[in-house]
C-alpha cells in the first residue's frame, strides 16, 4: 500500500480471529471491552500507527491496520487482551493489502457471520470507526472504505433475500425455546444483561413466545427498566439475582463481562433450569453444568440452528457476492487514483504558477488588460489540461508509474513525499 499515498504503514493487514477457528474459550482470552478497545486504540496512535480499527463481538475480535509488518498488530490485540501469541497462531488469520479488504467487505455486509444474514456487526463496524476517529486513528482510506462497506450492506439487505426473517444468536436462542418447551408462554423467564444482544433477545421473547412472565435484571437497573418499559415487563434489582434464578425455568445471560457473572454457588434450583449464555467470553461458569437438573448451552450451539429461512438465504449468496464485487470495485478504482494523486497535485500548481508568470507579463505589456477574463480563461485551460492527465492515468492502470515519471520529469515537477 505504500505506493498509494494513505498512510505511513507499508500495508494494510487484517488479523484476527473468528468462530471458524476459535472456540468461545479463546475468543473470551481475546475479547476487548470498550476500555480495552480505548486504550489499544490510543497505544496505537502513540507508536505512530495512523490508521487502525478494531472490532470485538461475540463472533469474532479483529484488528484492521496499517504496519510495517503484521506483528505490530497481533502484538498489540495480546497486549490488551488476556490471549498469547501462541494461541493466537493457532486459530487466527491474516490478510494483506487487497485481501484484507476485501475480508472487510464480507464481513460487514454478513457473508462470514456465524449465522448467515445477521447485519448486526456493520453497526459495529460503524461504531469501531467512530472510536478511532475519536481517538485520532482513523484517516481517509478507512472512512472511504467503510462507507463502501456500509453501502454493499444496505444494497444487499434492500437487494436480495439474504437477511429475510430473523437470523441474530438472540433469535436463535428464542428459537431453542420454541423448539424445546411445548409451552414457551407458560416458563418464568429471567434476562439478566440489557446491552444489545440482551435487547434484541427481550424483542424476540415477547414478539415469538407471547409470555407474560419475563423478568429483567441488570447491574444498572435504570438500564433494565428502559427496556421493561417498552414491554410492560418486571424488573428487579441485582441484588435479587440469586432468588430470581430460583424461580426460573430458562436463564439467558447476556452481561457481557469479561468474567462470569453466574457461577455454581448462585445456583439452588428446586427445578430444570435451562441456562442460554450469549456471552463472549463465556459469562456463565463451567462448573454450573455439573449441578444436577441444570442445562447450559452456549451460543456456538445457538448459532448451528438452522431452518427453512437459512435455506432461502443461502440462495441469495451469489447476488450478494454480485454486489460485494461492485462495491470492492468501485473502491479499488478510487484507491488507485490515491497514487497520481499527488503529482497530479504538484502538476496542477506548477500549472497556476505557469498562468500566473505569463498573465503578470501580458499585463505590463497590453493596456486596458482583463484581468478577470485572463484568470478565467487561464483556469478553464488548466481544468481542461487536468482532466486530459487524471482521465490518461485512470484509463492506463498498467503504465500509470511509466507515465507519472514522465508527467515529473516534463514539467519537473518534485518528487511526491512518500507518507
Amino acid at each position: 500500500m505504500e505506493d498509494y499515498n494513505i498512510s505511513r504503514g507499508k500495508h494494510f493487514y487484517t488479523i484476527g480471529l473468528s468462530y471458524k477457528k476459535a472456540d468461545a474459550e479463546i475468543r473470551g482470552h481475546f475479547s476487548l471491552d470498550e476500555t480495552g478497545k480505548k486504550n489499544l486504540l490510543e497505544q496505537a496512535r502513540n507508536e505512530g500507527i495512523d490508521g487502525l480499527l478494531v472490532t470485538s463481538t461475540c463472533n469474532r475480535t479483529e484488528i484492521y491496520g496499517f504496519a510495517q509488518h503484521p506483528f505490530q498488530l497481533i502484538k498489540l490485540l495480546c497486549e490488551h487482551t488476556h490471549g498469547t501469541v501462541e494461541e493466537f497462531e493457532k486459530v487466527a488469520y491474516v490478510y494483506k493489502n487487497k485481501d484484507a479488504i476485501s475480508h472487510m467487505f464480507r464481513v460487514g455486509t454478513g457473508l462470514d457471520s456465524q449465522i448467515l444474514g445477521d447485519f448486526e456487526i456493520i453497526s459495529q463496524l460503524k461504531l469501531a470507526f467512530y472510536q478511532s476517529k475519536e481517538a485520532g486513528v482513523a484517516n481517509p482510506f478507512f472512512e472511504r472504505l467503510v462507507n463502501a462497506v456500509i453501502q454493499a450492506s444496505k444494497r444487499i439487505k434492500n437487494e436480495t433475500e439474504i437477511s429475510s426473517g430473523a437470523t441474530s444468536v438472540s433469535f436463535a436462542s428464542v428459537q431453542y425455546i420454541l423448539r424445546n418447551f411445548q409451552n414457551p408462554a407458560d416458563q418464568n423467564i429471567l434476562l439478566f444483561g440489557t446491552g444489545k444482544i440482551g435487547r434484541n433477545t427481550c424483542e424476540n421473547l415477547v414478539k415469538h413466545t407471547r409470555n407474560n412472565h419475563i423478568t429483567l435484571i441488570n447491574r444498572t437497573k435504570d438500564k433494565a427498566e428502559k427496556v421493561a418499559g417498552k414491554f410492560n415487563l418486571t424488573v428487579k434489582d441485582y441484588a435479587d439475582l440469586q432468588a430470581e434464578i430460583r424461580q426460573a425455568d430458562i436463564l439467558i445471560v447476556a452481561t457481557g463481562a469479561q468474567h462470569p457473572t453466574i457461577t455454581k454457588d448462585l445456583i439452588y434450583n428446586k427445578k430444570d433450569l435451562l441456562i442460554l449464555d450469549l456471552s463472549i467470553p463465556k459469562n456463565v461458569s463451567n462448573e454450573v453444568q455439573e449441578l444436577p437438573g441444570v442445562s447450559v448451552i452456549h451460543l456456538d450451539h445457538l448459532s448451528q440452528i438452522t431452518d427453512e429461512t437459512l435455506e432461502r438465504r443461502k440462495a441469495a449468496i451469489p447476488h450478494a457476492q454480485k454486489i460485494i464485487a461492485e462495491a470492492e470495485t468501485e473502491f479499488n478504482s478510487w484507491l488507485e487514483t490515491r497514487k497520481f494523486a499527488p503529482t497530479i497535485k504538484a502538476l496542477k500548481k506548477k500549472l497556476r504558477a505557469m498562468k500566473d508568470a505569463e498573465v503578470d507579463f501580458q499585463r505590463k505589456k497590453i493596456s486596458d488588460f482583463n484581468d478577470q477574463q485572463a484568470e478565467i480563461l487561464g483556469d478553464r485551460i488548466i481544468q481542461k489540461i487536468m482532466n486530459q492527465f487524471a482521465n490518461h492515468l485512470k484509463g492506463d492502470s498498467n503504465s500509470t508509474d511509466e507515465s507519472l515519471e514522465l508527467i515529473q520529469k516534463v514539467f519537473q515537477l518534485e518528487q511526491p513525499v512518500k507518507r
